[in-house]
């Protein structure tokens, strides 16, 4: 019996064709059952077809368009050439580019990779990612989490504030993409071509809310989707960045790897926020014992055997009396968890910079 992808014989002819038929009976029947038969099944068959159509939102001008959770499934997106429309991509992706677009507000959710903004102007934007870049841009408004070094490229007029959005699937898609919620460098921004005597970019006011730029979807399809953009409820904490802080005393807390590592971290974020201190910097990131002993020094010995469990996870809160409402928060509230806390006002400047240096060293910031 031959293969389903080999060539078929030509029919033999005259005499010859009917003394094949007479020494074997039943070859057509066998024939014709060959050719019914099903061709093999391979598991790259299987696989879903992609259609770039469904990747893509192109040529638009006055529409709100979106994907909604589940449906782009880490594939790539494109955006372009699109006029004054609202876009809202609420699922996670591998990678986004954007080109061509004016004046439009537009949600992405996590990306797994890079954002590329090229040739966009007056447009606001809330974008997760691991890496932001912009080239040939002018005023783009941007509300960031971002794991790496945004970066700007002949680019004007760039505001950034911290990403806040909330969704119920948003915490799973940022799994997905790889994407941990406390490592957000939105207000670090590198750019590659400076002016002398300008700034290319800037914050956007601490007091911005988010849907005075980026306004909820309007279309029937999208309000499915249970949005919040709620400081409080942001999968994103608010940090200030690079913000000139209110106070010369920090206080540095870290948290080590467990089964509640970060609703312990959200529960003391809220804690003292609730108090009025802010939330400077987060960071989550793998130590190993001679890190511990660079950050944690005469306390290294006490913490080493828990980094083997996972990555830790910091907060520098900032605030007249941070050290003291810090100790005295974990102290009430995880009195069972070990938590790294400055001891003093004293030793709490150098244990922010002890561990931010190492952090940013460690994601080759």
């Amino acid at each position: 019996m031959g293969c389903f992808f080999s060539r078929r014989r030509k029919p033999a002819q005259g005499g010859q064709q009917q003394q094949q038929q007479a020494a074997a009976p039943g070859a057509g029947q066998d024939a014709a059952a060959e050719e019914g038969k099903a061709p093999p099944q391979y598991s790259w068959d299987q696989r879903p077809k992609v259609d770039p159509k469904d990747y893509t939102f192109s040529g638009l001008k006055d529409e709100t368009v979106g994907r909604l959770p589940g449906k782009v499934a880490g594939q790539q997106f494109i955006i372009q050439d699109c006029e004054n429309c609202n876009i809202y991509i609420l699922d996670h992706s591998a990678a986004v580019t954007i080109d061509d677009c004016v004046n439009c507000r537009i949600f992405l959710g996590p990306i797994k990779g890079s954002v590329f903004f090229r040739d966009c102007k007056d447009c606001k934007c809330i974008v997760a990612c691991q890496q932001f870049r912009s080239r040939d841009c002018r005023k783009l408004e941007v509300f960031l989490c971002c794991a790496t070094q945004p970066i700007i490229e002949s680019s004007t007029g760039m505001k950034f504030g911290c990403f806040q959005y909330y969704y119920p699937e948003l915490a799973l898609q940022f799994k997905d993409a790889g994407l941990s919620i406390f490592n957000n460098t939105w207000s670090n921004i590198h750019d590659f071509t400076p002016v002398s005597g300008e700034n290319n970019w800037g914050l956007l006011p601490e007091n911005a809310v988010v849907q005075d730029y980026v306004p909820l979807p309007g279309s029937e399809e999208l309000k499915g989707v249970r949005i919040s953009t709620d400081a409080t409820r942001s999968i994103i904490p608010i940090t200030r960045g690079r913000r000139q802080k209110s106070s010369d005393e920090s206080c540095l807390a870290v948290f080590f790897a467990g089964d509640y590592t970060t609703a312990n971290a959200r529960k003391l974020i809220d804690e003292m926020t609730g108090k009025g201190f802010q939330l400077v910097q987060t960071k989550e990131v793998s130590m190993k014992a001679e890190d511990a002993h660079r950050v944690f020094q005469q306390h290294a010995s006490e913490f080493i055997p828990l980094l083997e469990k996972g990555p830790v996870v910091a907060l520098e809160f900032n605030g007249d009396g941070a050290v003291e409402g810090c100790r005295s928060t974990v102290n009430d509230v995880f009195s069972g968890t070990k938590v790294f806390v400055s001891e003093s006002k004293a030793s709490a400047s150098q244990d922010v910079d002890n561990f931010y240096n190492f952090a940013d060293m460690q994601m080759g910031m």
